[in-house]
């Protein structure tokens, strides 16, 4: 076998062939199962969305009532899984709290039937309903608050956000927090997709797959980014310290949170769709002044780096969003998996039809025919990679 090229980050390699979702990033085209995004976001919704990215058709109409209520009747979670979530840290954050949850699932759910479609069906219905339900509970228990039951009557947005908040949200919120979802369902092979098909070829529990998909979104080069740019334009201040701001970045050659993208070269599809969310929201519930701040935050970042192919990505916007919707800061991320989850299990189940383990290669570059060094004669000897001492506490 020849060398191959070393590419850091795997940058351009293909990992797999898939015909769940496409990006032309030139051209800030985004399509699910060949969709565009601006259609799905339109007419739409979350639930049908995941079901037309799993299984990889549009469903019918009596086939998307029966996943609703799939979804509706299993959003409840075990009382030993509160009872855990229990005795977590109210300064932890979110996304480790909700990790932990869906690795939990498969110790009551672990029976691994990969072949069977019903178990397939089972466990995309319990992670789509009981995700949610996890990230609203955490929220008030880490208030010292007893979590809310979700309610059957309720849709999918709607039903979180009444959990979240402890009331019944405007129809307007609960659409726009749809429309959210089904924007960030989906995104081809990006870091956490990528960790999600890693587990999955190894042919364990999709719990597991989805809480390694998860340790991975938490990271704020990917997920954690748009409660990066909420600290940003907090940072900022006011319309007035934009240009100074943005001058200063540049001059540290420092990241501009919220803005470029690897693969889109133009503003992001879902960042366009999101502005007009956010204005919506703006007009019946009133302006948030971090906008004004991101508007001209936009127009000064085009103006010194359009040229470069660095506009607004999704998480630019979206934080603006879900700020509206009375989400506290650090639960944007979780809110961002809430969505991504579909996507996962898209991958998930696509792997398992023509499943090969990853088994990637390396460049290695460390010495070769060291001596091994008895324990007496160690002193003075450096390494080449030294072991910090612990230090008790």
């Amino acid at each position: 076998m020849t060398a191959c090229e070393y590419r850091p980050g795997l940058d351009g390699v293909p990992a797999t062939q898939s015909s769940i979702s496409f990006v032309d990033g030139q051209n800030g085209i985004l399509e699910y199962r060949g969709i565009h995004i601006e259609e799905l976001a339109k007419h739409s919704t979350f639930l049908e969305t995941s079901y037309l990215l799993i299984w990889g058709v549009l469903p019918t109409r009596e086939e998307l009532a029966d996943f609703k209520h799939e979804v509706q009747t299993h959003r409840r979670l075990k009382y030993r899984i509160r009872d855990m979530m229990k005795c977590f840290p109210e300064s932890g954050h979110p996304m480790d709290a909700l990790q932990a949850c869906a690795a939990a699932l498969g110790l009551f759910y672990s029976r691994r039937a990969l072949e069977d479609p019903a178990y397939i069906r089972a466990a995309v219905v319990r992670l789509l309903a009981k995700i949610p339900t996890m990230v609203a509970a955490f929220q008030l228990m880490r208030k010292g608050n007893d979590p809310i039951q979700p309610r059957d009557d309720l849709d999918y947005a709607a039903n979180f956000l009444y959990m979240l908040t402890e009331q019944e949200p405007d129809p307007l919120a609960a659409q726009i927090f749809d429309v959210c979802l089904t924007l960030h369902a989906e995104h081809t092979i990006n870091a956490s997709t990528f960790s999600a098909m890693v587990t999955a070829s190894t042919l364990t529990d999709p719990y597991a797959v989805v809480a390694s998909a998860v340790g991975t979104l938490a990271g704020p080069l990917h997920g954690g980014a748009n409660e990066e740019v909420i600290l940003m334009l907090e940072e900022i201040g006011s319309v007035e310290n934009v240009q100074p701001y943005l001058e200063t970045c540049l001059e540290r050659k420092s990241k501009i949170m919220g803005f470029g993208h690897r693969v889109y070269k133009v503003k992001d599809p879902r960042a366009i769709i999101l502005q007009n969310l956010a204005e919506q929201l703006f007009e019946k519930f009133g302006r948030d002044h971090y906008y004004d701040i991101a508007i001209a935050m936009e127009k000064a970042v085009e103006e010194k780096l359009g040229h470069k192919g660095i506009y607004p990505n999704v998480d630019f916007y979206s934080g603006l969003v879900y700020r509206k919707l009375g989400i506290p800061t650090d639960l944007f991320t979780p809110v961002f998996a809430i969505a991504r989850v579909a996507g996962w299990l898209a991958h998930w189940k696509e792997q398992l039809e023509a499943n090969r383990i990853f088994r990637p290669t390396q460049v290695y570059t460390g010495s070769h025919n060291m001596p091994y060094i008895p324990i007496d004669e160690r002193n003075g000897f450096v390494s080449n990679s030294p072991v910090p001492e612990l230090v008790a506490k």
